[in-house]
């Protein structure tokens, strides 16, 4: 017998992930300082960071990253957010990943691999750094 989620814990939880997605840093690390879980994931096991770091929203990757949220934890495709954000060019938010302790050979496709794929030899030589 599966357990019916509670739809008001469902509806809160759809704001908190639709305020990573939109980078509203003050209003979401406002929920995690109240309790709600970091490192807090989907139905396709995408975290706060994940969402923060693939919408280009560095300042709340870092308050995340602050609050305790793994700079690595991978989706239920085997992608970290560092890839992520290597596919989408997100100069800001790779650097704050890189500083948060992120592995740039983590994950399926890695970010190293990631940044093999579209040729982006600047990235390679960075991650060569960490």
């Amino acid at each position: 017998m599966t357990e019916v989620p509670d739809p008001e814990v469902v509806e809160l939880a759809t704001k908190i992930f639709d305020l990573a997605r939109r980078g509203q840093t003050e209003a979401l690390v406002a929920y995690v300082d109240a309790g709600v879980p970091a490192n807090l994931t989907n139905d396709r096991g995408d975290s706060l960071v994940m969402l923060a770091a693939y919408h280009g929203h560095s300042d709340a990757v870092r308050a995340l990253l602050e609050r305790g949220a793994e700079a690595d934890r991978v989706n239920d495709r085997g992608q970290t957010p560092l890839a992520g954000a290597v596919f989408k060019g997100e100069a800001d938010v790779i650097k704050a990943l890189l500083e948060g302790g992120a592995d740039p050979s983590a994950g399926t496709p890695s970010a190293v691999d990631t940044a093999r794929m579209f040729g982006r030899t600047q990235l390679l030589e960075l991650f060569g750094e960490h």
